[in-house]
């Protein structure tokens, strides 16, 4: 750590005696409103901005960007409390998040910036080839756009870059919804994205969030790898994730179960671009509702693959949100046939995976199935955690034999 008296002198912002400097010494990236001596001068800072973080003994701890009007009021960007937050200090941090990225995937289709585990707290951009979209979802980061997107296509020559605005934690920050192009020209359809052998349809425009989840392909390819000549059932399917890479691996058949009709539309086109449009099916619904009427008529596929939304996205929800993944497993295990497969995901950061994997055997058990646990699985390596930030583990997947 380091301190230039030559450096301008940016705003202090001092830890209540009663927070947890150690902690934040120790790489918690976060201060939450209520840790922080909010005084008149701090509740002036201008979103966004810098500030050096103290501890309640006024002893300098990490260069912040500071948000008055978010419950995190301040987000570490670094130790060195001089460190310039221009276009080289992000093209540093492109360059190292990169090469991680480069190391683990021939084709640059992953995600490059995966927040705070990058160093880059509260940006999460996904790549498709030559085109970024990027999601500033902090005040900090919005407010430097030009810098990012200029050291973004420095780094790593994309000629595309987007910006989506529909992230729920903007408006924490108090910021706007508003996408748009950094550079290039927005894509005027879906791009191929190959994966785990399949080809996926990304709408980096009008789809969910950044277009394309790439978080779920180790999971993907565990559900590829139990589905030779198998009948499988994707249910919470979005762009057909789950059905088209167990298609991939071999799959007899695959029903995708969403309750968006685009969705939907692009898995049917990514299931002809990868020549399996003849095995694949769709069927548009409420996932509660489809899976009552295919356990009313008597149905059974060989693996079942539930991927919900997140039923916990906080702790208010935790305890509707483990009903909502009992009642999910309960539905879903009468539809596995003797010996087959069930897989249950959950992107709740509030249900650890303790808590849902009990959950998810409560509604197996209800359903009066007997359950091997065979693998559990996480995000993939692009979605690299921050150790101390539990937020940074969000995904979770469990796969069982009946």
């Amino acid at each position: 750590m380091t301190e230039n008296p030559t450096t301008p002198d940016l705003p202090r912002v001092r830890l209540k005696p009663k927070a947890n400097a150690r902690g934040m010494r120790r790489g918690f990236p976060w201060v939450y409103d209520n840790d922080l001596v909010t005084d008149r001068r701090t509740r002036a800072i201008t979103p966004g901005a810098l500030a050096v973080l103290e501890d309640s003994e006024r002893k300098p701890i990490s260069l912040v960007a500071v948000n008055p009007t978010s419950k995190i009021i301040c987000r570490v960007l670094d130790i060195d409390l001089n460190a310039p937050v221009d276009t080289g200090w992000f093209a540093t941090r492109f360059a190292r998040a990169l090469a991680l990225r480069e190391r683990l995937y021939d084709a640059p289709y992953y995600r490059l910036v995966h927040a705070e585990a990058d160093g880059m707290p509260g940006v999460v951009i996904d790549r498709f080839g030559d085109t970024c979209v990027v999601q500033p979802n902090a005040a900090w980061a919005d407010a430097r756009l030009d810098q990012l997107a200029e050291a973004l296509a420095q780094v790593t020559g994309v000629t595309t870059i987007l910006k989506n605005a529909s992230g729920r934690t903007r408006a924490l920050e108090g910021l706007d919804d508003q996408s748009s192009v950094l550079l290039g020209e927005a894509p005027t359809k879906p791009l191929q994205v190959p994966m785990n052998g399949a080809t996926y349809m990304a709408d980096l425009t009008g789809g969910q969030k950044t277009g394309l989840f790439y978080d779920q392909r180790p999971n993907h390819a565990f559900a590829a790898s139990l589905a030779k000549d198998a009948r499988v059932l994707d249910v919470f399917s979005h762009v057909g994730g789950f059905a088209l890479a167990t298609l991939a691996g071999g799959a007899a058949l695959a029903l995708a179960v969403d309750g968006s009709a685009p969705a939907l539309e692009l898995a049917e086109k990514g299931a002809e671009a990868g020549g399996m449009a003849d095995r694949f099916t769709t069927r548009q619904g409420d996932a509660f509702e489809v899976l009552t009427v295919l356990v009313q008529q008597g149905a059974q596929f060989d693996v079942v693959i539930c991927d919900p939304p997140a039923f916990a996205p906080n702790k208010q929800a935790l305890d509707a949100g483990l009903r909502a993944y009992e009642r999910i497993a309960k539905l879903a295990a009468p539809l596995v046939a003797e010996g087959g497969y069930l897989g249950l995901c959950s992107c709740s950061h509030a249900a650890d995976l303790a808590k849902f994997r009990e959950a998810s055997l409560r509604g197996i058990g209800r359903a009066g199935r007997q359950a091997q646990l065979l693998y559990t699985g996480a995000a993939g390596p692009d979605h690299p955690q921050l150790p101390q930030l539990a937020e940074s583990g969000y995904l979770k997947a469990v796969f069982f034999r009946l």
